[in-house]
Formats: structure tokens, C-alpha cells, sequence
């Protein structure tokens, strides 16, 4: 049995209104959504996607500009080299490519910061091509669906993307609303903690159910550290004042942000490594 029409169905009935399912939404757009979603949930990306793209609405409109204002237009939306990424991609667009997002995969990959789902969903989404995507949310309903996991364990852009390709619609256009459709079911239904099976489309297909719902037997990943305390933190405190400073930061204000002055060394060491801070006679600045 076929996964891909019930997805498809309650899709089409069930699908959140969000900006980059609109239609007439820029592939420009798609691509910051993309990259701003990346481990940040949809609630938090959706007020900062809609001030970025009325500020830099094309690719030469954030390219014109210095990368420091792309850090600082991010705020605390998280992982803040994903600013800098969007920017060297915005240079590149304009530069190689006549200020069109490309669609072809291997264009797309060739892209500052863009990985294999970010290059398959813009030329899927945006454009209409043909390929799997996957995400966590994905990987989640085929392994429970197909494999009868509870969880889909280690990636692996080779299998996962075989696991997705092998139930994929022949049409581009179905194959675009199963791509979205898979994400919005792991996303809303097929989840993590709480999966709401009676609410699935492809409940009396899926092979988790059928054995029982057995609990994971896998290698997990490792859970991510706490922040509070971490080098994240630190990073983050110093970058806050960077952003929100006029001129350079001299080296005793940083000093004072955190009393761990190895640690704090090695966050502000970090960020001028990641090109997020620049070093000057003066102290420290954005890009």
C-alpha cells in the first residue's frame, strides 16, 4: 500500500498557512525559510522571516550591504552563522548567478551553507522539480511507517533519501505536496513524544502500528548540551553586545560579560574564527 495519495489527501485538507506555501512566494524567500528553520521552530522564524524579506526582499538587496547587518537583523533567532551563510549566499547569487536563485541541485549545494535538504527543498518547493526531501519529521514517519520503528536513529543522506525516493509520486506535482504533506504529518501528528495515531492519515498502513508500537531498539542521538553555561551562552552574551554597539567593543567590557576568562576567551576566539566578530587596535566588532 501506497503512503503517498493519504498523505497527499489529508495534506491538501490539514495544511498549516504558512508564507513559503503561498502561492507567489520568491524562491529567494524559500531559501532564507529554509535556512532560518534549521533547529528553530516555525513559531519564532515566521516574524523575523517577514522583516527580513521586506527589508532584503532579493538576493542583491542583502548582498549590498555589509554581512554585519545580516548578524544583526537575526537577532536571537539562534546558530547565528546561518546569517553570515545567508549573506555569502546572497554574494554569490549576485554574482554568479544574475541574482536568480539557482535551481538545480548541484548548483544550489554549491551554495555557501547549503547542505542536501536545503538544496533539494528549494528545487523542489520553489521551482517544482522532482526530488525526495528530508527532514527529521520525514525521517520520523518512514521509519515508523515503512520500517515500523519508533525512532529513525542515525542519519544517512544516502539511505534516507533512497527510503523517501521509494515512495515518491511519479508527477513533480504530486511529488511536491508528498514532500511538504510527510513534512506537516511528522511535524503536527507523526510526533516525537506524543504521536496522535488516530488523527493519521496512513494509520492502517504503518508497519509501527501493526507490530504493536515496539519502543526503539536503536543507536540515538546524543542530546544536545544544556545551554545555560555552555560556550553557546557565552558566544551568545558577546555577540548581543557586539550587535547592539556603535563602534568596537573594547576588550574590558568583554571581560565583564563572564567571569570564566578561559571560556570566555575561547567563545570570543570562536566567533572571530566563524568570521562573526573581527578583532581591531579598538577591541572587537561586527563583520
Amino acid at each position: 500500500m501506497s503512503i503517498a495519495p493519504a498523505v497527499i489527501d489529508w495534506f491538501r485538507e490539514n495544511a498549516r498557512d504558512l508564507p513559503w506555501r503561498r502561492p507567489g512566494f520568491t524562491a529567494w524567500g524559500t531559501l532564507v525559510s529554509e535556512i532560518m528553520l534549521q533547529q528553530t521552530p516555525v513559531s519564532r522564524v515566521l516574524p523575523r522571516l517577514e522583516q527580513w524579506l521586506d527589508r532584503w526582499p532579493t538576493p542583491a538587496d542583502l548582498a549590498a550591504v555589509p554581512a554585519g547587518d545580516a548578524v544583526r537583523a537575526w537577532e536571537r533567532l539562534g546558530y547565528p552563522r546561518r546569517a553570515l551563510n545567508l549573506h555569502a549566499c546572497a554574494v554569490t547569487i549576485t554574482q554568479r548567478h544574475g541574482g536568480v536563485v539557482p535551481h538545480d541541485v548541484d548548483e544550489l549545494l554549491a551554495l555557501p551553507g547549503v547542505g542536501p535538504y536545503t538544496a533539494r527543498a528549494v528545487a523542489v518547493f520553489a521551482y517544482g522539480h522532482r526530488h525526495p526531501v528530508v527532514d527529521t519529521n520525514v525521517r520520523r514517519v518512514l521509519a515508523r511507517a515503512l520500517d515500523g520503528d519508533a525512532e529513525a536513529g542515525r542519519v544517512s543522506t544516502v539511505r534516507d533519501l533512497a527510503a523517501m525516493g521509494s515512495v515518491l509520486p511519479a508527477s513533480s506535482a504530486d511529488a511536491r505536496r508528498f514532500n511538504a504533506g510527510a513534512m506537516e504529518l511528522g511535524a503536527v501528528v507523526c510526533t516525537a513524544r506524543q504521536p496522535r495515531c488516530d488523527a493519521c492519515p496512513i494509520r492502517e498502513a504503518c508497519a509501527w502500528r501493526a507490530a504493536g508500537y515496539p519502543p526503539f531498539a536503536g543507536v540515538r542521538r546524543q542530546p544536545q548540551k544544556r545551554y545555560e553555561g555552555s560556550d553557546r551562552q557565552v558566544r551568545g552574551l558577546i555577540l548581543a553586545e557586539l550587535r547592539a554597539a556603535a563602534s568596537p567593543v573594547p576588550a574590558a567590557v568583554i571581560d565583564r560579560l563572564w567571569p570564566d576568562a578561559a571560556q570566555r576567551g575561547r567563545a570570543l576566539a570562536g566567533l572571530v574564527a566563524d568570521g562573526l566578530a573581527v578583532s581591531s587596535a579598538a577591541g572587537f566588532e561586527m563583520p
